[in-house]
C-alpha cells in the first residue's frame, strides 16, 4: 500500500500543518455544503417566484421528509466515514475495503426500502407532517420526485461523498456534490417557473431528482478511473455482515441516525404547530429554515471536514494533533457564527423579501429569522464537538447530545414557547437547546483531553 496516493494521504493526516490540513479537507467541504445550501435555496426562491403560498407551503411541508434522508445518510456515511478514517490510522486496509463496501450497498437497500414505504402510506404520511386540503397536492407532487421515485440517488450521492472523503478526498466529494447542485439550479426555474414547464413545486421535486442522479453518476466514474488508487471498495464481493465491520460502523452510525430522525420529528412537530397559524406562517418559515441552512451547513462542512483527520490522529494516538485540529475549527466557525448574526438581524427583512414578494410572510418571516440566528454561535459548538464525538467512536455520547437536544430540550421549548408567545416564541427554541449544550460540550472535552492527555503520558513513560 505504499503508493504514492497512500503517502499523500499519510502526510496530510500525520505532518501537514493544522491550519493547512483542515483547510484542505474543510474548504472543499465548505464550498460544497455552500452551493447545497444555494441549490435548496433555489426550490424556495423559485417557487416563491410563483407568489403562491400553497406552493412554498407545499416544499416546506415535505422538508421532514427530505431530512430523513440523512438518518440513512448518517448511518452509513458517518458511520463507515469513521470506521474507515480509524482503520486508516491503524494501517488496516481491509477493515476500510469492507466498511466501504458496507456502507454503499447498504445505501442502496435502504434506499430501495425507503421509497417503498413512502410510497405505500403517503397518503397518512402527508397528513402527518401537517398538509390540510389546501397544501395537500403541492406537498405530494413535491414528495413524488424527491421521496418515491428519488430516495435511493439522494441517499446514495451523499453515503458515497462522505466515503470518498474518509480518506481525505475532500475536493472529489465537493466536487460530487456541487455537480448535481448546479444543474438543480439550472433546471430549477425552467421546471417551476410559467414561461417553462409550469410544474410548481413538481417541477422544484423533479429537478432535484435529476440533480441527485447525476451525483451518483459523477462517484461512479470516479470510483471506476481511481479503482486502482482508492482505498474506498464498492465491490459486493467485499460487502460483509461480520460483527466487527457492522458493529464498528453502527457504533457511531445509529446514534448519528437517530439524531436525524429525531431532527425529523422536531421538525414535523413545529411545522405543524406553524401549520395552525395559516399558510403565510409556515411559507416564512420555509424561508427562515432555508436561510438559517447557509451558517448551519457551514459549520457541518468545518465539522465533517476535520473528521478524517480527527479519527485517523485518534487512532495513531496523537491526540496533540487532534485537539489542535479541533480548536482550531472551533475558532474560525464561531468567529464565523457571531458575524452571521450580526448580519441577519440587521438584515432580516430584507434578505426574507428576496424569495417571496408577499408583504405577510416577509413580516413573519423577518421575526423569526432574527430569533433563529441567536443560536447560531452556540450551535457550532456543538455540532463541531458532536463531531469530534462520531470521529472517535464516541456514540454514546453523540446519541445523549441528539436525545437531549430534541427530547428533553428542543421540542417541550415548542410547547412552552409558543404558549407563552404565540407564533413568535417558536424561533427561539434552537436558542434555548443549543446554549445548554454548549455548557455540557465544553465540559465533556475538557474531560476527554485530560484523559487523552493522561493516557498520551502513560505511553511515553512506558517507553
Amino acid at each position: 500500500m505504499a503508493t504514492d496516493n497512500m503517502k499523500e494521504k499519510i502526510e496530510l493526516f500525520e505532518r501537514t500543518p493544522i491550519p493547512k490540513a483542515v483547510a484542505q479537507l474543510s474548504i472543499p467541504m465548505i464550498i460544497g455544503c455552500l452551493v447545497s445550501i444555494i441549490y435548496n435555496l433555489a426550490d424556495t426562491y423559485f417557487v416563491g417566484m410563483l407568489n403562491d403560498p400553497i406552493q412554498n407551503a407545499g416544499v416546506t411541508l415535505a422538508a421532514p421528509v427530505m431530512l430523513a434522508f440523512n438518518a440513512v445518510n448518517n448511518l452509513f456515511g458517518v458511520g463507515a466515514s469513521s470506521m474507515m478514517s480509524r482503520a486508516m490510522g491503524r494501517k488496516d486496509y481491509e477493515t476500510v475495503y469492507k466498511s466501504s463496501a458496507f456502507a454503499f450497498w447498504g445505501a442502496v437497500m435502504s434506499g430501495l426500502v425507503f421509497s417503498l414505504a413512502c410510497t405505500i402510506f403517503k397518503t397518512p404520511l402527508i397528513g402527518l407532517l401537517g398538509a390540510d386540503a389546501a397544501t395537500w397536492q403541492s406537498t405530494y407532487d413535491y414528495m413524488f420526485w424527491t421521496v418515491n421515485l428519488g430516495a435511493v440517488p439522494a441517499i446514495l450521492n451523499v453515503v458515497m461523498g462522505y466515503l470518498v472523503r474518509s480518506e481525505g478526498a475532500s475536493l472529489h466529494a465537493s466536487i460530487g456534490t456541487m455537480s448535481g447542485c448546479v444543474l438543480n439550479i439550472i433546471l430549477d426555474p425552467f421546471f417551476i417557473l410559467p414561461w417553462g414547464l409550469n410544474m410548481g413545486a413538481a417541477g422544484a421535486g423533479m429537478a432535484t431528482f435529476i440533480s441527485n442522479c447525476v451525483a451518483c453518476i459523477y462517484f461512479l466514474v470516479l470510483l471506476f478511473v481511481k479503482r486502482k488508487s482508492t482505498l474506498v471498495c464498492i465491490d459486493p464481493r467485499k460487502f460483509t455482515l461480520e460483527p466487527a465491520i457492522v458493529g464498528g460502523i453502527c457504533a457511531v452510525g445509529i446514534p448519528a441516525c437517530i439524531q436525524n430522525l429525531l431532527n425529523v420529528v422536531g421538525m414535523t412537530i413545529l411545522n405543524n404547530k406553524m401549520a395552525s397559524y395559516g399558510a403565510d406562517p409556515v411559507a416564512a418559515m420555509g424561508i427562515v429554515q432555508k436561510v438559517n441552512m447557509i451558517p448551519l451547513q457551514m459549520v457541518m462542512g468545518a465539522s465533517q471536514g476535520i473528521m478524517p483527520l480527527v479519527s485517523y490522529n485518534y487512532a495513531s494516538r496523537n491526540y496533540k494533533r487532534m485537539k489542535e485540529a479541533y480548536y482550531f475549527a472551533i475558532k474560525v466557525a464561531m468567529a464565523f457564527c457571531i458575524t452571521v448574526v450580526i448580519l441577519y438581524y440587521a438584515g432580516a427583512g430584507m434578505i426574507t423579501g428576496l424569495f417571496i414578494d408577499t408583504q405577510s410572510v416577509v413580516d413573519i418571516g423577518t421575526k423569526l429569522l432574527r430569533g433563529f440566528c441567536i443560536g447560531l454561535p452556540f450551535l457550532c459548538l456543538d455540532f463541531i464537538t458532536v463531531g469530534v464525538f462520531q470521529s472517535v467512536g464516541m456514540g454514546k455520547h453523540a446519541l445523549f447530545f441528539a436525545i437531549a437536544r430534541k427530547i428533553l430540550l428542543e421540542i417541550p421549548a415548542i410547547f412552552v414557547l409558543d404558549m407563552l408567545f404565540p407564533l413568535y416564541g417558536l424561533a427561539y427554541t434552537q436558542l434555548v437547546a443549543e446554549f445548554v449544550l454548549a455548557f455540557i460540550a465544553m465540559i465533556v472535552m475538557i474531560r476527554l483531553f485530560k484523559k487523552l492527555d493522561a493516557s498520551g503520558n502513560q505511553k511515553i513513560e512506558k517507553n
